[in-house]
């Protein structure tokens, strides 16, 4: 429970609470502001965004746009509320300072082109010429300062310069969910020097809703695709989703392990024998805890990890030797075909087979195309997770789900439970 004074929020330690609960709590303690209801005329917003996007390396233009435009409606939001904007972010991981490469100057004009304004880039993100630049931006301005990764003091989150940072605005919005998970200067310590102006951009706040949608859903079928290599990289979401919903379905190179943890015949599939155990543990907890735990029950095998490769279909658990499993079967299709039609919430994170080969790509691309199908329908729908992303981006169904998170280890925190030091910084 709660108890509420005039400026604070103290939580019972005996009571648990969720991520979306204390989000809705420091709205209403005062340190903490909403985006809808803040006044930005006049002020000058420091907005940190994710747009560490790819680049063609020859002629440096951005290949997919995806998180420029995710952050959009934030910016506009100031600017059409009587703000101004100040923009810093990251751009790859430059090793020896001001690397050509990694300047967000390469962005500078679709950014501008995306919002409709001229963005004015700044240089640096410190400095005097920065600073003359963004000290009296007028309203409706937008200025981009430079790579925050040129400065080796942005990772090791030092403070002097987090202020450094700080002074280019009057408030900080935190819109960064992909970096959320980071205790960087411009992610999290920036945020002390704004104690009673800091919040949270639109895309920050869908992503925790979204989470908080799948994790806390009182609306059921609630079901969880889990794909991906290995089962070892998702142990702690799998555990932890087996208290949150009532249908779990692997696919993916993991898949093998827990065909191979009962018995089953897995040929040279990807296999992690070190979790065969643990495996068959979650399997045993899944059955304890009600929760229907899907495996597939055939697999479509090659005989080399190849796109032309000779292929076939067989049950997943009499894989020949030397033959590998990499895309679901038709009748495993099927199957969770029907469980993700009858779903009222889902959450896809990881593919089922390796759908970056064309020969490859049927099971997942079928597995998309129904998650579209049950959001039309009424469902809600979380893609998170770096692959499962760039799979419905390849399928071109970013838009027919209900969200498309940005973040790659941050979601997958996130759904661990962990706390995002981004996230913290400004809920405190």
């Amino acid at each position: 429970m709660f108890v509420f004074t005039s400026a604070h929020v103290y939580m019972r330690a005996d009571i648990k609470i969720s991520p979306l609960s204390v989000y809705l709590c420091c709205i209403i303690d005062f340190k903490m502001q909403d985006i809808h209801s803040y006044n930005f005329e006049g002020k000058r917003a420091l907005i940190r965004v994710d747009f560490n996007v790819p680049l063609d390396k020859q002629t440096m233009e951005i290949t997919d746009d995806t998180r420029i435009r995710a952050a959009v409606p934030t910016i506009k939001h100031i600017l059409d509320n009587g703000g101004s904007v100040v923009i810093m972010s990251h751009l790859g991981r430059p090793k020896t300072g001001n690397e050509p490469e990694f300047s967000l100057q390469h962005i500078v004009a679709h950014t501008s082109k995306l919002l409709g304004t001229d963005v004015v880039f700044a240089g640096d993100c410190i400095g005097a010429g920065a600073y003359a630049i963004t000290e009296n931006l007028e309203a409706g301005k937008v200025v981009l300062l430079d790579n925050v990764r040129y400065h080796s003091e942005e990772t090791a989150g030092d403070r002097d310069f987090a202020e450094k940072l700080s002074k280019h605005g009057d408030v900080y919005v935190n819109d960064a969910f992909g970096t959320a998970h980071r205790a960087h200067a411009s992610t999290t310590v920036v945020a002390e020097f704004f104690p009673n102006d800091k919040m949270f951009g639109f895309l920050i706040e869908r992503e925790i809703k979204s989470v908080a949608k799948v994790m806390e859903s009182d609306e059921k079928p609630v079901t969880a695709i889990v794909g991906g290599a290995k089962v070892s990289s998702k142990i702690t979401i799998i555990e932890r989703l087996l208290d949150k919903v009532d249908y779990l379905i692997v696919g993916g190179g993991m898949a093998y392990t827990f065909v191979k943890a009962t018995g089953g015949k897995v040929g040279a599939s990807l296999v992690e024998d070190d979790y065969l155990e643990y495996a068959e543990k979650l399997l045993k907890a899944a059955d304890a805890k009600g929760v229907k735990f899907y495996v597939p029950v055939d697999t479509v095998i090659a005989d080399k990890f190849d796109n032309d490769a000779n292929k076939r279909e067989v049950a997943i658990d009499e894989i020949p030797d030397g033959w590998m499993g990499l895309d679901i079967g038709n009748q495993t299709l099927r199957d969770c075909q029907k469980i993700v039609e009858s779903s009222k919430v889902i959450l896809w994170n990881g593919p089922m087979g390796v759908f970056e080969m064309e020969s490859f790509q049927h099971g997942t691309a079928e597995i998309a195309l129904t998650i579209a199908a049950a959001t039309k329908n009424g469902a809600f729908s979380l893609i998170g997770g770096g692959d499962s992303v760039a799979a419905i981006n390849k399928f071109n169904l970013a838009d027919e789900v209900s969200h498309v998170s940005t973040g790659g280890g941050a979601m997958l925190e996130y759904l661990e439970g962990k706390v995002l030091p981004g996230i913290a910084a400004i809920q405190q």
